[in-house]
């Protein structure tokens, strides 16, 4: 062992969550290595909606969302990444979906959520194919962010390396312990180590992923051209959307949506979809997504899943079709125990993992936490 390569920080994984906790320790003068098995990210990281929900949050993970939306700023005026503040519309096309978005309204104030009447919500959609599906108007959230998924994460990791924070790639983590990180290419000491390898805890540290009942989420998402001169930038939820969310859930109409989709679309519900949209710089949408959770990624999409997201998200957007650039398999990681894993397996290791799909909303507010913990 190679006892030069001394670090105060080891974290394990590239994605945003590892990426967060390097950019919080960097920020205090610590020297910092990241290290991941892959080339470059290819994980959750740049498979997602690139949309931190922060409004639709609750408790722990609402506190979380709000404490990194100035983070990513803060980042994205660094590096120079796209990060708009454009908020999420929640489209309201029935009375019931209407009442829950009222509520919530009631519950946060005008600041988090300004409800919009059927012609203001129409005009936030409008394009040149179609009218919008939004016949009882809805809401915006202004506190939402958005980023390219694409491209954020990989250039706050160019970003960190060009200040000094060193990333080894293509190098897997074999054990830790004792202040050292054996790896595939070396080994090397560390004071503090993070591991942020979102569902691959079970692939390094098996029991605690067992204790924290860590799975895989599979999603299907796709890509599609957004509708000729459709220009928001703002994240779009639905109806299937309020039946997930815990600051809609928490809502008393929340039953009632529930009841209505089930009337309406049992299939979505039966595969777990959250239909939303977000708008990428190119001029496409991010249009998804499904639901599936096991101890492995099953490796096949259904067509007809991505079909019925499809068909809600066009009825939204009010056009005929939608045409698919590209289709895609994200994989996160669940628990039904907690929203957010964190352990500490032995004195000088942490483990951190986002088990509830909103890695994007709550990373950087996550690896200030975690790194302000530990002090000087």
């Amino acid at each position: 062992m190679d006892t030069t390569q001394h670090y105060d920080l080891a974290v394990v994984g590239a994605g945003i969550l590892g990426l967060a906790h390097a950019y919080a320790a960097h920020q205090r003068g610590l020297r910092v290595v990241v290290l991941d098995r892959d080339h470059h990210l290819v994980g959750a990281s740049v498979r997602n909606f690139g949309h931190a929900s922060i409004t639709a949050q609750e408790g722990e993970l609402l506190e979380l969302g709000r404490a990194g939306r100035a983070r990513w700023l803060e980042v994205a005026g660094a590096t120079g990444i796209y990060a708009a503040a454009a908020g999420t519309l929640v489209v309201a096309r029935t009375a019931a979906e209407r009442a829950l978005v009222e509520e919530l309204h009631a519950a946060r104030g005008d600041d988090e959520v300004e409800l919009l009447d059927p012609a203001a919500m129409a005009a936030r959609l409008a394009h040149e194919e179609g009218a919008p599906g939004a016949s009882h108007g809805g809401a915006f959230l202004p506190a939402d962010l958005r980023v390219d998924p694409r491209e954020a994460a990989p250039a706050i990791a160019r970003w960190l390396e060009g200040q000094g924070v060193e990333f080894r790639w293509a190098t897997s983590v074999l054990g830790l312990g004792d202040g050292v990180v054996r790896t595939t290419r070396g080994d090397l000491r560390a004071d503090r180590t993070v591991v942020c390898v979102g569902h691959d805890i079970d692939y390094l540290l098996p029991d605690v992923a067992a204790e924290g009942a860590v799975e895989r989420c599979t999603l299907a998402v796709v890509t599609v051209d957004a509708p000729r001169g459709f220009a928001a930038q703002a994240g779009i939820l639905t109806s299937t959307s309020m039946t997930r969310y815990d600051a809609f859930t928490s809502q008393p109409s929340a039953a009632a949506v529930r009841t209505e989709v089930e009337g309406r679309a049992p299939e979505l519900l039966e595969i777990g979809a959250n239909v939303m949209m977000t708008w990428r710089p190119d001029g496409s949408l991010v249009v998804g997504d499904t639901h599936e959770y096991g101890p492995s990624a099953d490796p096949f999409v259904s067509e007809r899943a991505i079909a019925l997201v499809l068909e809600e998200a066009a009825a939204v957007l009010g056009v005929d079709a939608l045409r698919v650039r590209d289709r895609w398999q994200g994989v996160y990681a669940s628990s039904p125990r907690q929203p957010v894993l964190v352990r500490t397996p032995m004195p000088d290791v942490t483990v951190v993992s986002v088990t509830t799909g909103v890695g994007m909303t709550t990373s950087f507010g996550l690896g200030e936490r975690t790194v302000a913990a530990w002090g000087a």
